[in-house]
């Protein structure tokens, strides 16, 4: 998937290896770490793939990996791979934010089916913030008046309303109206309200 990283945080090098050529062989592009505090000294907010985290390791453990991640605001997907016993700290794991566990030995159609499920959120995760970032663009650009007659027709209100609350014409709201629906690239009501929640001006 272009764009998108596999990030393999494990103590283990023989495992590490093992992943990072089978993943590379099935078309994956990678990136290893030999420890937590590692791959966090690396880490980047613009990075896009998901994350493949053993939950047991020396120094920081994945459990608390992910806590400093979230903290930091990643939406990096995890997956975690955990070690016979260890169910438990990967239900942990999982509360704070991991979206699967595996239990090793991991069965590699089991293992690319979950990346290829991170992967395809990372994918969504990122459509739906470039949607975020085109939306707001927009609504910057609407004048203070049409912003007005926007957050009325998501409140539901028709356009006689809308004149009379904001004193101004009914010829006026059509116009007004029509602008930004066209600035706003929208062709319908139901399309302008999405990308109003969308840019964050309407709950």
């Amino acid at each position: 998937m272009s764009g998108l990283r596999v990030f393999i945080v494990d103590d283990d090098e023989a495992v590490r290896d093992s992943l990072q050529m089978l993943l590379e062989v099935e078309g994956f592009a990678t990136r290893t770490f030999a420890s937590a505090e590692s791959f966090m000294e690396a880490y980047r907010p613009d990075w896009r793939g998901c994350l493949l985290l053993d939950i047991r390791m020396p120094g920081m453990d994945g459990v608390k990996l992910l806590e400093v991640m979230a903290r930091r605001g990643s939406d990096l997907p995890v997956i975690v791979m955990t070690g016979h016993g260890d169910v438990p700290l990967a239900v942990r794991a999982m509360k704070a934010g991991a979206l699967e566990f595996l239990e090793k030995p991991i069965a590699h159609d089991v293992l690319l089916a979950a990346l290829r499920m991170a992967l395809d959120q990372a994918l969504r995760r990122r459509e739906v913030q470039r949607n975020a970032s085109e939306a707001t663009v927009r609504v910057a650009s609407l004048t203070a008046r049409e912003r007005d007659v926007l957050e009325r027709l998501i409140m539901g209100d028709a356009n006689k309303d809308i004149a009379s609350t904001l004193g101004i014409s009914l010829r006026t709201v059509e116009i007004d109206r029509a602008r930004l629906m066209r600035k706003m690239q929208a062709s319908n009501l139901s399309q302008l309200v999405r990308m109003a929640l969308t840019a964050g001006i309407a709950n």
